[in-house]
């Protein structure tokens, strides 16, 4: 007797569940939202990364909260897209943060900082050494909440129309360059311009700029650098890594279910992973057909790089001394590169350097 009332009770159970998961899914609302990227839509990487966030929020949610992605210059043009979050055009963006520079120079350290972080310390600093903590702090003045959306690793220095080998060399060049590595430049004679991906290829092949960096060799390699530029530079000294983001106003994230809140979480985080991964195993099979092709590879010779490493640190210490924000955010920062770079140092970098010395 008691078995079979057991086993009424578990059959109830069992009914009661089936009906109730169905209902726990139909109260969640069905949400759409706009996503502005600052990328072109032939940029299948970096301007990908916004399509993988809304293909994963949709399946975390059972299809009921969905980002319809856009391409730069559709809702807003790409150096816009952060603006276009903040008044509300739009209820999340993907960009680069150092584009707002000219707002205010903290922006640069969500994206990168001129001989700053690899992407692997970025992460970690984001992730557990408190940097998402001073960056969401800093974001809130402007409405915006702050996600980690991809890293294009350690970039390259640019396409050249003409050889570099001095800091001599430098002055007078009109070069394509955004955020903080701009204002370093200026300082060695360099006109800088923060032009949009999708425009640069034109302002070269015009000559309206002499020179030009965007990212690495799979993205420079599709917008055709190669064809007006045939120096191509190396390493990309002002973004040691590149970090985007996706900018959510905060508004419209309080506005989201706690379920929803946390599905869009865990896209954004797979999403900057992703990316990452992308470039590092795409970007060596563009360079060997860019070599191929005829790219003359260079690197910025030593005198070169110590003029901009001392006008970096230059730069940075009076961007210190009158921003109070920037100093907040420097002190802590600096401290966890040092300590990172002196763990590099014996771990990482010995065995990185053996390795490639037996290719």
């Amino acid at each position: 007797m008691e078995r079979r009332a057991f086993i009424k009770k578990a059959a109830a159970g069992m009914a009661v569940g089936a009906i109730a998961a169905p209902a726990i899914a139909q109260s969640n609302p069905t949400i759409n939202w706009r996503l502005a990227s600052s990328f072109p839509k032939s940029l299948d990487t970096i301007y990908g990364a916004a399509e993988i966030l809304s293909k994963r929020v949709a399946q975390l949610t059972d299809g009921k909260f969905n980002i319809r992605t856009f391409p730069a210059g559709e809702i807003v043009p790409a150096l816009q897209v952060m603006d276009a979050v903040q008044a509300g055009t739009v209820e999340i963006g993907h960009s680069a943060s150092y584009y707002y520079f000219g707002k205010d120079a903290t922006f640069a350290f969500d994206t990168s900082i001129p001989f700053g972080l690899t992407a692997r310390q970025q992460s970690a600093w984001m992730d557990q050494g408190g940097g998402k903590q001073l960056l969401r702090e800093f974001f809130r003045d402007y409405g915006i909440m702050n996600f980690a959306g991809g890293n294009t690793g350690c970039q390259m220095g640019g396409w050249f129309r003409k050889e570099v080998n001095t800091p001599e060399d430098l002055s007078g060049l009109k070069m394509r360059v955004g955020g903080f590595g701009g204002r370093v430049l200026q300082r060695l004679g360099v006109v800088p311009q923060q032009i949009a991906g999708g425009d640069i290829y034109p302002a070269l092949e015009k000559g309206t700029i002499d020179a030009a960096e965007w990212i690495g060799p799979y993205d420079d390699e599709k917008l055709g650098f190669n064809k007006v530029a045939p120096f191509y530079y190396a390493p990309g000294w002002w973004e040691a890594s590149a970090q985007m983001s996706f900018y959510v106003g905060i508004k419209e994230w309080e506005k989201l279910p706690k379920d929803y809140q946390a599905a869009l979480e865990v896209a954004t985080y797979e999403t900057h992973v992703t990316m990452q991964a992308m470039y590092d195993a795409r970007n060596p099979g563009a360079l060997a057909r860019l070599m191929k092709n005829g790219v003359k590879l260079r690197s910025f010779s030593k005198p070169i790089m110590d003029a901009c490493y001392k006008a970096a640190m230059e730069v940075i210490d009076e961007e210190a001394a009158k921003n109070p924000k920037f100093k907040k955010i420097l002190d802590p920062w600096r401290r966890f590169k040092q300590d990172q770079n002196q763990w590099y140092s014996v771990g990482e970098l010995p065995m990185q350097n053996y390795l490639i010395s037996h290719k």
